[in-house]
Protein backbone atom coordinates (compact mmCIF):
# COMPACT_ATOMS: atom_id res chain seq x y z
CA UNK A 1 0.00 0.00 0.00
CA UNK A 2 1.17 3.53 -0.80
CA UNK A 3 3.05 5.00 2.19
CA UNK A 4 1.19 8.32 1.94
CA UNK A 5 -2.16 6.52 2.20
CA UNK A 6 -0.85 4.54 5.14
CA UNK A 7 0.25 7.77 6.84
CA UNK A 8 -3.22 9.27 6.37
CA UNK A 9 -4.98 6.21 7.81
CA UNK A 10 -2.62 6.01 10.77
CA UNK A 11 -2.96 9.76 11.37
CA UNK A 12 -6.73 9.35 11.57
CA UNK A 13 -6.38 6.42 13.96
CA UNK A 14 -3.99 8.38 16.20
CA UNK A 15 -6.06 11.56 16.26
CA UNK A 16 -9.32 9.77 17.04
CA UNK A 17 -7.89 7.56 19.79
CA UNK A 18 -5.21 9.61 21.58
CA UNK A 19 -7.50 11.22 24.14
CA UNK A 20 -10.23 8.65 24.58
CA UNK A 21 -9.45 5.71 26.92
CA UNK A 22 -8.81 3.06 24.25
CA UNK A 23 -5.02 3.37 23.67
CA UNK A 24 -3.86 5.18 20.56
CA UNK A 25 -0.50 3.34 20.63
CA UNK A 26 -2.27 -0.01 20.78
CA UNK A 27 -4.53 0.88 17.86
CA UNK A 28 -1.53 2.14 15.84
CA UNK A 29 0.44 -1.07 16.45
CA UNK A 30 -2.47 -3.25 15.34
CA UNK A 31 -3.30 -0.98 12.37
CA UNK A 32 0.38 -0.99 11.37
CA UNK A 33 0.44 -4.79 11.35
CA UNK A 34 -2.71 -4.95 9.25
CA UNK A 35 -1.34 -2.37 6.80
CA UNK A 36 2.14 -3.89 6.67
CA UNK A 37 3.63 -0.72 8.16
CA UNK A 38 6.06 -2.22 10.70
CA UNK A 39 9.60 -2.02 11.98
CA UNK A 40 11.68 0.49 13.97
CA UNK A 41 10.89 3.39 11.63
CA UNK A 42 7.15 2.67 11.87
CA UNK A 43 7.38 2.64 15.67
CA UNK A 44 9.04 6.06 15.62
CA UNK A 45 6.39 7.32 13.19
CA UNK A 46 3.69 6.17 15.63
CA UNK A 47 5.30 8.20 18.41
CA UNK A 48 5.95 11.26 16.26
CA UNK A 49 2.40 11.71 14.96
CA UNK A 50 1.20 11.88 18.56
CA UNK A 51 2.62 15.41 18.49
CA UNK A 52 -0.13 16.34 16.06
CA UNK A 53 -2.76 15.23 18.54
CA UNK A 54 -0.92 17.06 21.34
CA UNK A 55 -0.96 20.26 19.28
CA UNK A 56 -4.75 19.96 19.17
CA UNK A 57 -4.79 20.14 22.99
CA UNK A 58 -2.60 23.25 22.97
CA UNK A 59 -4.94 24.81 20.39
CA UNK A 60 -8.18 24.02 22.23
CA UNK A 61 -6.83 24.81 25.71
CA UNK A 62 -4.61 27.74 24.76
CA UNK A 63 -6.10 29.82 27.59
CA UNK A 64 -4.85 27.25 30.09
CA UNK A 65 -1.33 27.21 28.68
CA UNK A 66 -1.15 31.01 28.44
CA UNK A 67 -2.29 31.05 32.06
CA UNK A 68 0.87 29.14 32.98
CA UNK A 69 2.85 32.17 31.82
CA UNK A 70 0.98 34.46 34.20
CA UNK A 71 2.21 34.74 37.77
CA UNK A 72 -0.65 36.87 39.07
CA UNK A 73 -2.41 33.92 40.72
CA UNK A 74 -0.87 31.82 43.44
CA UNK A 75 -3.44 29.02 43.46
CA UNK A 76 -5.09 26.85 40.82
CA UNK A 77 -3.72 25.67 37.52
CA UNK A 78 -1.88 28.83 36.54
CA UNK A 79 1.50 30.46 36.86
CA UNK A 80 4.17 28.76 38.93
CA UNK A 81 1.65 26.55 40.73
CA UNK A 82 0.37 25.14 37.43
CA UNK A 83 3.91 24.48 36.21
CA UNK A 84 4.72 22.64 39.44
CA UNK A 85 1.60 20.48 39.05
CA UNK A 86 2.57 19.55 35.49
CA UNK A 87 6.16 18.83 36.58
CA UNK A 88 4.93 16.52 39.34
CA UNK A 89 2.67 14.66 36.92
CA UNK A 90 5.35 14.38 34.24
CA UNK A 91 8.40 13.39 36.30
CA UNK A 92 7.49 9.72 37.02
CA UNK A 93 6.88 8.99 33.33
CA UNK A 94 10.13 10.70 32.32
CA UNK A 95 12.12 8.66 34.82
CA UNK A 96 10.60 5.25 34.09
CA UNK A 97 10.27 6.00 30.36
CA UNK A 98 14.00 6.72 30.01
CA UNK A 99 14.81 3.66 32.12
CA UNK A 100 12.59 1.20 30.24
CA UNK A 101 12.44 2.73 26.72
CA UNK A 102 14.49 0.07 24.89
CA UNK A 103 12.86 -2.81 26.76
CA UNK A 104 9.36 -1.57 25.94
CA UNK A 105 10.02 -1.08 22.22
CA UNK A 106 11.75 -4.45 21.87
CA UNK A 107 9.26 -6.63 23.72
CA UNK A 108 5.89 -4.89 24.08
CA UNK A 109 5.13 -3.49 20.61
CA UNK A 110 3.13 -6.48 19.37
CA UNK A 111 -0.59 -7.13 18.80
CA UNK A 112 -0.83 -9.73 21.57
CA UNK A 113 0.70 -7.48 24.24
CA UNK A 114 -1.64 -4.72 23.04
CA UNK A 115 -4.61 -7.08 23.42
CA UNK A 116 -3.56 -7.87 26.99
CA UNK A 117 -3.35 -4.16 27.82
CA UNK A 118 -6.68 -3.38 26.16
CA UNK A 119 -8.52 -6.25 27.83
CA UNK A 120 -7.09 -5.65 31.31
CA UNK A 121 -7.74 -1.92 31.01
CA UNK A 122 -11.31 -2.55 29.90
CA UNK A 123 -11.99 -4.68 32.96
CA UNK A 124 -10.45 -2.01 35.24
CA UNK A 125 -12.65 0.69 33.68
CA UNK A 126 -15.80 -1.35 34.31
CA UNK A 127 -14.77 -2.10 37.90
CA UNK A 128 -13.83 1.54 38.54
CA UNK A 129 -17.15 2.84 37.22
CA UNK A 130 -18.97 0.34 39.46
CA UNK A 131 -17.18 1.56 42.59
CA UNK A 132 -16.46 5.27 42.12
CA UNK A 133 -15.40 6.92 45.42
CA UNK A 134 -16.90 10.19 46.60
CA UNK A 135 -15.86 13.21 44.53
CA UNK A 136 -13.43 15.49 46.36
CA UNK A 137 -12.11 17.67 43.55
CA UNK A 138 -14.13 19.41 40.82
CA UNK A 139 -12.36 21.61 38.28
CA UNK A 140 -8.68 21.62 37.31
CA UNK A 141 -8.03 24.62 39.55
CA UNK A 142 -9.02 22.51 42.58
CA UNK A 143 -6.21 19.99 42.09
CA UNK A 144 -3.22 19.97 44.43
CA UNK A 145 0.25 18.47 44.43
CA UNK A 146 -0.90 15.13 45.86
CA UNK A 147 -3.42 14.60 43.05
CA UNK A 148 -0.88 15.72 40.41
CA UNK A 149 1.78 13.30 41.64
CA UNK A 150 -0.66 10.41 41.98
CA UNK A 151 -1.86 10.93 38.40
CA UNK A 152 1.80 10.96 37.33
CA UNK A 153 2.31 7.46 38.72
CA UNK A 154 -0.95 6.25 37.18
CA UNK A 155 0.32 7.62 33.85
CA UNK A 156 3.30 5.25 34.01
CA UNK A 157 0.93 2.29 33.56
CA UNK A 158 0.44 3.43 29.95
CA UNK A 159 4.01 2.43 29.10
CA UNK A 160 2.49 -0.98 28.41
CA UNK A 161 0.98 -0.51 24.90
CA UNK A 162 -2.76 -0.99 25.01
CA UNK A 163 -3.26 0.29 28.55
CA UNK A 164 -3.84 3.88 27.34
CA UNK A 165 -2.38 7.02 28.89
CA UNK A 166 -5.76 8.74 28.94
CA UNK A 167 -7.44 5.70 30.53
CA UNK A 168 -4.81 5.34 33.25
CA UNK A 169 -4.87 9.04 34.14
CA UNK A 170 -8.65 9.52 33.94
CA UNK A 171 -9.54 6.34 35.83
CA UNK A 172 -6.68 6.91 38.27
CA UNK A 173 -7.94 10.43 38.89
CA UNK A 174 -11.47 9.17 39.48
CA UNK A 175 -10.21 6.61 42.00
CA UNK A 176 -8.59 9.33 44.12
CA UNK A 177 -11.73 11.44 44.15
CA UNK A 178 -11.42 13.68 41.08
CA UNK A 179 -14.64 14.31 39.16
CA UNK A 180 -14.69 12.42 35.84
CA UNK A 181 -14.73 15.42 33.50
CA UNK A 182 -12.05 17.20 35.54
CA UNK A 183 -9.85 14.09 35.41
CA UNK A 184 -10.25 14.01 31.62
CA UNK A 185 -9.37 17.68 31.20
CA UNK A 186 -6.28 17.37 33.37
CA UNK A 187 -5.34 14.23 31.45
CA UNK A 188 -5.35 16.28 28.24
CA UNK A 189 -3.19 19.03 29.74
CA UNK A 190 -0.75 16.59 31.34
CA UNK A 191 -0.27 14.83 28.01
CA UNK A 192 1.51 17.81 26.47
CA UNK A 193 4.84 17.79 28.38
CA UNK A 194 5.18 14.01 28.67
CA UNK A 195 4.36 13.30 25.02
CA UNK A 196 6.62 16.09 23.77
CA UNK A 197 9.45 14.69 25.87
CA UNK A 198 8.73 11.12 24.74
CA UNK A 199 8.73 12.16 21.07
CA UNK A 200 11.99 14.10 21.29
CA UNK A 201 13.65 11.21 23.15
CA UNK A 202 12.38 8.64 20.64
CA UNK A 203 13.54 10.63 17.62
CA UNK A 204 16.96 11.07 19.23
CA UNK A 205 17.22 7.33 19.85
CA UNK A 206 16.08 6.62 16.27
CA UNK A 207 18.30 9.16 14.52
CA UNK A 208 20.56 6.48 13.04
CA UNK A 209 17.89 5.09 10.69
CA UNK A 210 15.76 8.17 9.97
CA UNK A 211 16.30 9.91 6.63
CA UNK A 212 15.27 13.19 4.99
CA UNK A 213 12.97 11.21 2.69
CA UNK A 214 10.88 10.28 5.73
CA UNK A 215 9.86 13.90 6.39
CA UNK A 216 6.82 14.02 4.00
CA UNK A 217 5.34 10.82 5.46
CA UNK A 218 5.88 11.99 9.02
CA UNK A 219 4.40 15.43 8.24
CA UNK A 220 1.25 13.99 6.65
CA UNK A 221 0.66 11.75 9.65
CA UNK A 222 1.25 14.70 11.98
CA UNK A 223 -1.21 16.99 10.15
CA UNK A 224 -3.98 14.39 9.82
CA UNK A 225 -3.56 13.47 13.49
CA UNK A 226 -3.99 17.12 14.50
CA UNK A 227 -7.22 17.53 12.54
CA UNK A 228 -8.72 14.24 13.74
CA UNK A 229 -7.80 15.00 17.37
CA UNK A 230 -9.65 18.35 17.24
CA UNK A 231 -12.89 16.53 16.47
CA UNK A 232 -12.24 13.71 18.96
CA UNK A 233 -11.49 16.06 21.85
CA UNK A 234 -14.68 18.07 21.41
CA UNK A 235 -16.75 14.89 21.07
CA UNK A 236 -15.23 13.21 24.12
CA UNK A 237 -15.76 16.18 26.46
CA UNK A 238 -19.41 16.49 25.39
CA UNK A 239 -19.86 12.74 25.83
CA UNK A 240 -18.49 12.75 29.39
CA UNK A 241 -21.16 15.24 30.35
CA UNK A 242 -23.83 12.65 29.49
CA UNK A 243 -22.39 9.19 30.15
CA UNK A 244 -19.74 7.11 31.92
CA UNK A 245 -16.63 5.35 30.63
CA UNK A 246 -18.38 1.96 30.54
CA UNK A 247 -18.89 1.92 26.74
CA UNK A 248 -15.13 2.35 26.31
CA UNK A 249 -14.49 -0.51 28.74
CA UNK A 250 -16.69 -2.88 26.75
CA UNK A 251 -15.17 -1.64 23.48
CA UNK A 252 -11.66 -2.40 24.75
CA UNK A 253 -12.63 -5.93 25.77
CA UNK A 254 -14.25 -6.54 22.37
CA UNK A 255 -11.19 -5.26 20.49
CA UNK A 256 -8.88 -7.34 22.70
CA UNK A 257 -10.83 -10.50 21.81
CA UNK A 258 -10.72 -9.57 18.11
CA UNK A 259 -6.94 -9.06 18.23
CA UNK A 260 -6.40 -12.40 19.98
CA UNK A 261 -8.47 -14.15 17.31
CA UNK A 262 -6.70 -12.47 14.38
CA UNK A 263 -3.12 -12.64 15.67
CA UNK A 264 -3.20 -15.74 17.90
CA UNK A 265 -0.86 -17.65 15.56
CA UNK A 266 1.55 -14.81 14.88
Amino acid sequence: MNEFFQAILLGIVEGLTEFIPVSSTGHLIVAGHLLGFEGPKAATFDVFIQLGAILAVVFLYSHRFFGLLSFKKENGFSGLNGLILLALTTSPALFFGALLHSLIKQHLFSPITVAIGLGAGGVVILLAEARIPAVKRIGVDALGWKEALAIGFFQCLAMWPGVSRSASTIVGGMMIGIERKTAAEYSFLAAVPVMCAATIFDIYKSRSFLEASDIPIFFIGFLVSFIAALFALRFFIRLLGRTTLKPFGWYRIGVAIFIFLVFRDS
